[in-house]
């Protein structure tokens, strides 16, 4: 078993977590069917890493690549909770559906580890915070509910077939290569292209929600980190930065760095959003030696100045 295997690496988070294992020097394949990653996002190490265009829903296809793998890390989703309530039956079948395909290929190809992208809005609204991973989950939208039993089959998995597992309960992850056009965007990467092009945001509902916006370098090393622990084959982690911002909070300290003055508007509140969110990290810290590198605001002023650079070579390119 010599080779990683990144799903939804062409993604955001994904291909951040491929640049960190080509780093160590190891040998990665990628399956991704690109419906919401991209290749650009690969572009600068195409050489050092084989792609497989792949849908998780085609186990015959993805079993191949995951088949004797060291170490397989589970990030291919259909990551938005909008268009879970709008479309439950696509969701449904790529984030469960796909999510089982990925496990039985680990199992029946005898794959060292399985880390598993979960999400923080497994926790739906709790009126105690930050958030254990003990709590009761409370899932508000298809999409929460679907990243939570990707966790019940990551233990039943570990319990029963003898498979290697880890569930990290992603926080709201930020940094380069979020594409803010896309309907799958987290909200820093509307700001920021918003403070870019000088123009107020939409803030739904009244910006007073809060997150534990993590930057992804910061995820990244806790992917790496969870995958070569010891005794934490069935767990799940929190992966988050331990702190919460409101979206008004967020938007001021970014006219803040750029000296602007652009006051938000506001929007109804969206369906199956979750009001506050705020991760308890001493579990991860604890056991995988989680240990933030970045604030939120290093990471904000690191992600703006990619986007302003990629928009200066996105001009210069037409």
């Amino acid at each position: 078993m010599n080779h990683y295997v990144v799903t939804g690496g062409a993604g955001f988070i994904g291909s951040s977590l491929v640049r960190g294992l080509l780093a160590g020097g190891h040998k990665v394949h990628v399956i991704d069917d690109l419906s919401t990653g991209s290749l650009d996002n690969l572009e600068e190490v195409a050489d050092q890493v084989t792609v497989h265009e792949y849908d998780i829903r085609d186990y015959e296809r993805i079993a191949p690549v995951i088949a004797g793998a060291r170490r397989v890390f589970h990030l291919a989703a259909l990551p938005s909770v909008p268009k879970s309530i709008l479309d439950p039956v696509t969701s449904h079948q790529v984030n469960i559906d796909g999510t089982f395909n990925i496990f039985r290929a680990a199992a029946e190809g005898k794959a060292g580890r399985v880390v598993y992208a979960a999400s923080s809005s497994a926790y739906g609204d709790t009126d105690v915070l930050p958030k254990k991973e003990d709590m009761l989950p409370r899932p508000k939208s298809p999409y929460a509910l679907q990243k939570l039993v990707g966790e019940y089959y990551a233990s039943v998995f570990a319990e029963c077939f003898g498979l290697e597992t880890v569930a990290l309960r992603f926080f709201n992850v930020f940094g380069p290569r979020q594409d803010p056009t896309s309907v799958y965007s987290g909200v820093l990467s509307i700001f920021l292209t918003c403070l870019i092009e000088r123009r107020s945001p939409t803030i739904y509902g009244d910006g007073e929600q809060s997150r534990d916006f993590t930057f992804v370098e910061d995820v990244v090393g806790l992917l790496l980190k969870a995958s070569e622990a010891q005794g934490v084959s069935g767990k799940v982690f929190n992966a988050g930065n331990g702190n919460r911002y409101t979206l008004n909070e967020t938007w001021s300290l970014l006219q803040k760095i750029e000296g602007v003055d652009l006051p938000a508007k506001y929007g109804p509140p969206r369906a199956g959003d979750v009001r506050d969110s705020q991760a308890d990290v001493s579990a991860a810290v604890r056991e995988l030696g989680h240990a933030p590198r970045f604030t939120f605001e290093d990471g904000l002023r690191r992600t703006l100045a990619w986007y302003k650079q990629a928009r200066t070579e996105a001009t210069v390119s037409r």
